[in-house]
Parts: C-alpha cells; structure tokens; sequence
C-alpha cells in the first residue's frame, strides 16, 4: 500500500515538485494527503532540480505526461520564462511556483499571494480591505503578498526593507497604495507580515524593540520553527499571530485544484503539514 491506495501502477497520474534543495520540502506530504482523501489515482513527488536546469525541467510535464508541477526556490523566476504561457498573476510577478498542463500548453501560475489571502481570511478572519499592512521583506514571497495584498484592498501596504532599491520595486506591485517605510511603520498597522529569513535558524526578530500588540494580526511566513522571535515577542504584547503554514497549505490547496479539477481537502492537508513538522521537531529527529 502506498498512501492508502493501491501501488502505483500504469495509469497514476504523476505530479511533484522541482527546487534545490527540496527534500525537506512538505510539498509531497501535503498532496498524497489529499489525493488519498479522494481517492485519486496520482502520486506526488520531489525533484532535486539544480539550478540551470529549470527549462529542461519544466518541460518535462509535456515530455512525461505530468499531472503538474510545483516550483520552489530558485527556479520560480526562470520557470517563468519556461512555460507557454502565464497567468495575470505570474505575469505581474514575473515568478511561477505552479505549472499547469492544458491541452498541449504549460501554464505557470503562482498561487503564493491566494494561498496567502486565503490563510489570514480563512484561517485568522482578517479581511485587508480597507487596512493598513506592513510586508517585512522585497523577495519573491514579499512581492506575492504586497500584490495580493492591494488586489484585496488595502488602504495602504508599506514595504520595509533594507535596500531601497528591491523596496521600491516590490511597492510599485501594490500601485498608488504601496510604499516605502521604516521598520517603524509596523507599530500602528493592522496587519504585519514578515517575508524574511530572519527568525528561521532561531536569531532575534527582524523588527526588534518595535511596539506591537492588541488590535493587530502578525504574520510570519517561516513555518519552522513554528514560533519565531517576532511571533513570540508580538504574542506577548497582545497581538494575534500566525506562522506560514497557512499559506502554504493554501497555495497548495489551490495548484491541487487547477490540476485535479477538483476541490482541495485543504483541512487533511493542514493535518498532514502538521503532523510531519511535529515528527520533525520530536527528539532524534
């Protein structure tokens, strides 16, 4: 038995992921998990993927007949250039993180900036519209949420970051609502988001001796550790908070469905995520 199911055989649809490295990622415990609620014939697998090698890579879903693809770091700007075609989405990002087959196309997509939207509005009943938002960071995953965030609304989505020059770029995807702030800028914002590094190997918060607390929701995309220095700190001062699995079973949830055509199971794929980052921070582990 693999999965629940049966051992693959010749009609399992393959789908997986490519990126360097990838081995750690959760990616092929979120999707089994829910191809196995469902009962659906497909496997999904990592590809260690290096990088130069993502144009060979991505069409490979077309050579090998793949249900779709993810793509994580640090091929989702050169799979944009790869596929056939891109979403709106992709195409104002300039990054793919999902590839798509249609008919004999390859659609890239990226379905960060939803997974996020969907995360603080289904999982932290936050609504931006109408709210002032702080993004911690201009990297790929600050630029899908500081988009994300303007298309929902956002009276206002401040950047901060430590090169004005990747800070203006990523502001300039929000439009007249993006701009550029000092770090500051967090202390009366209704929602906070860190898009960094930092706090994912255990050092200080990326917003140190800032004020945060009551009245405001603190988002933190690392997701391992599950509380960081700004969660823990933003908790203590009576600040609501989150890490980023949220996301990234949300982002999942939908790549899933645009491959399926059927809706994500997105409750056993938060279930699955959860169970393995516990057994990874168990003892021995």
């Amino acid at each position: 038995m693999l999965n629940g199911r049966s051992a693959l055989g010749g009609d399992t649809i393959v789908a997986g992921v490519i990126g360097s490295p990838v081995r750690h990622s959760l990616s092929p415990v979120i999707h089994n998990a829910a191809f196995d609620a469902l009962g659906l014939d497909w496997a999904f697998v990592a590809f260690e993927v290096a990088s130069g090698a993502t144009a060979g890579a991505v069409e490979a879903v077309r050579a090998l007949g793949l249900g779709g693809m993810s793509v994580t770091m640090p091929h989702k700007d050169a799979a944009a250039r790869a596929v056939d075609r891109l979403s709106d989405e992709a195409a104002a990002l300039g990054a793919v993180n999902c590839v798509v087959p249609v008919g004999s196309e390859l659609v890239g997509e990226n379905t960060d900036g939803q997974g996020f939207l969907d995360a603080v509005r289904l999982d932290e009943d936050f609504d931006p519209d109408g709210r002032r938002c702080v993004v911690v960071g201009a990297g790929g995953a600050a630029r899908a949420v500081i988009h994300a965030l303007a298309g929902a609304g956002a009276s206002q989505v401040v950047v901060v970051n430590r090169t004005p020059a990747n800070a203006l770029t990523a502001a300039a995807l929000a439009g007249p609502v993006g701009v550029l702030g000092p770090p500051e800028s967090a202390s009366d914002a209704d929602l906070v988001v860190n898009a960094t590094s930092v706090g994912m190997a255990g050092e200080g918060s990326p917003l140190p001796g800032l004020t945060l607390g009551a009245g405001q929701l603190v988002v933190d995309l690392i997701y391992h550790p599950s509380r960081t220095a700004l969660l823990v700190e933003a908790e203590a001062a009576g600040a609501r908070v989150a890490n980023g699995l949220g996301m990234l079973v949300h982002q999942a949830a939908h790549a899933f469905s645009r491959w399926t055509g059927e809706p994500a199971p997105v409750e056993v794929m938060a279930a699955a995520a959860t169970a393995r980052l516990a057994e990874r921070a168990s003892p021995g582990n």
